[in-house]
């Protein structure tokens, strides 16, 4: 089963992003490292990752078999952008659906 339920923001003043999502939005962050922080407690993780320039949002599905998942996004037709690599709390890789847009499956640790 792979559930979306997450979004990732790139960000070049992770201060200013933060200051932004908890004056606006009322988002308390979990600080990871000094270049991703996120926001749990809903139906939708939000993630916030420090980025030389701004990219587009970058949807993200949760996995319980990330060797299945990726295999999966293959055999559907999909193009691995970036393999299965760590991250703060799990493994992830990148995609690139039929249409271009950029994606990705990620299986938190246990």
């Amino acid at each position: 089963m792979h559930t979306p339920n997450y979004l990732e923001f790139s960000t070049n003043d992770m201060d200013a992003s933060k200051a932004f999502y908890t004056k606006a939005f009322g988002f308390a962050f979990t600080d990871y490292d000094p270049e991703y922080a996120a926001v749990h407690g809903g139906d939708l993780e939000i993630g916030i990752i420090v980025s030389e320039k701004a990219e587009p949002p970058l949807p993200g599905f949760q996995t319980d078999d990330i060797a299945a998942a990726e295999k999966a996004v293959r055999d559907g037709g999909g193009t691995i952008t970036r393999e299965t690599y760590p991250f703060p709390g799990g493994r992830r890789f990148h995609f690139h659906d039929p249409a271009g847009n950029e994606l990705m499956v990620y299986q938190a640790d246990e």
